[in-house]
């Protein structure tokens, strides 16, 4: 919000105090996240501030402790398989509704997008219900199902605003000269859309990796992730190594925030 040299004393007092809300907003939602960062430091196993003094002993205890790696890999393993079946299945929807004679495309984009408005715990009551009666309640292969029904909305979303700005006559010139449809896909519209497409997958894997409601209600002790296992160490003994994992998760987040704008930006200069 720049203002012109010859602006007056109300418009710099109306900049200034724009500027100083937005701080003060920017401050309110930052905070609360990033202050587990120093306390993950802290040399003490209890939480204070000002840190009483520095240590890695809380980073050397999760990454020491079997607990915490095998939720990390079990966290690993369910995101990057809800990542694979999301963006597959939300790539090829938003293909189909993308196409001019789909019929009910709003009808359907509603159907899709439908867990990203449901709350949470209703998905994970339902699906705890469901999944009970297919005996995939404790199991990967059912967090792995669950996880991608609330990833494919961001699939879907991200990928349908990538084809609506690439250029349709390329595919049009494909099919004219005789490509077969799978041809004009991977030579044509999966490049085209390739970022919109890395970006809903970027996506996928945050929302599968962050998920803690879902997890509770599917998940046994052997199948926990990480999110329930730092859920089940605040419950039952607060300590600064939850700490240590919520920097990790926090750091992850923030590389992945970083890439999807990366790719976003880069699709739109495309």
């Amino acid at each position: 919000m720049w203002l012109p040299p010859d602006a007056g004393p109300a418009e710099r007092l109306t900049r200034a105090a724009v500027v100083a809300v937005a701080i003060l907003v920017l401050l309110f939602l930052t905070v609360p996240i990033l202050i587990v960062v120093p306390l993950s430091f802290s040399s003490e196993p209890f939480f204070s501030l000002p840190l009483p003094g520095l240590s890695l002993r809380w980073y050397a205890d999760f990454f020491g402790n079997a607990r915490w790696l095998a939720a990390v890999l079990n966290s690993t393993v369910v995101a990057v398989a809800a990542t694979v079946l999301a963006t597959a299945l939300g790539t090829l929807a938003a293909l189909g509704l993308g196409h001019p004679a789909f019929p009910w495309r709003s009808a359907a984009m509603a159907v899709l997008v439908a867990p990203l408005i449901v709350p949470v715990v209703i998905l994970a009551v339902g699906t705890y219900l469901l999944f009970g009666r297919l005996g995939l309640v404790d199991t990967r292969l059912g967090l792995v199902l669950a996880h991608t029904v609330l990833a494919l909305p961001l699939v879907v979303v991200t990928v349908t605003a990538a084809l609506k700005n690439h250029d349709r006559n390329l595919v049009r010139a494909a099919a004219g000269l005789g490509a077969p449809p799978l041809a004009v896909f991977f030579r044509v519209t999966l490049p085209l859309i390739a970022p919109g497409v890395v970006a809903g997958a970027l996506f996928a894997f945050a929302t599968s990796f962050d998920e803690v409601v879902v997890a509770l209600f599917l998940t046994g002790a052997a199948q926990r992730t990480l999110p329930v296992q730092m859920f089940a160490g605040i419950r039952d003994q607060i300590n600064p190594t939850i700490m240590s994992a919520a920097t990790c998760v926090l750091v992850l987040s923030v590389a992945l925030f970083a890439v999807v704008t990366w790719l976003t930006g880069r699709s739109r200069r495309g």
